[in-house]
């Protein structure tokens, strides 16, 4: 149930990076779901490996590389979505800003709160 209610929140994020975002593109509803299913498949593998491997540049940066490896996961998302297109690199990185802040939220307000033990 939490991968579907993932899924949802990651699509609506996008949705919301395509009203908001100029550059952002998405075909249809079922393109904007397959990218969602992208995303998270990107998010859950290549992005691992791709922090680690940046790990000093991002340090460097004081964790502005940060920005820039969510826009390049985005950026590959839209690579091998078809219907799914980003006009450059800087809209990707902004577009991703966007999508991380809208998943935050909506996963505040949707996921049930923890209960604390005493």
């Amino acid at each position: 149930m939490k991968l579907i209610i993932d899924w949802l929140i990651n699509a609506a994020a996008l949705y919301v990076a395509t009203r908001l975002v100029p550059g952002v593109s998405v075909a249809d509803t079922g393109t904007l779901l397959i990218a969602a299913v992208a995303i998270g498949l990107i998010n859950s593998i290549v992005r691992p490996i791709a922090a680690i491997v940046t790990f000093p540049i991002t340090v460097l940066t004081l964790g502005l590389f940060y920005f820039v490896l969510n826009g390049a996961m985005l950026y590959l998302a839209a690579a091998l979505t078809p219907g799914f297109e980003l006009a450059g690199p800087v809209t990707a990185v902004i577009a991703a800003v966007v999508v991380s802040i809208v998943a935050t939220v909506l996963h505040l307000f949707i996921e049930p709160k923890k209960k604390r033990r005493k």
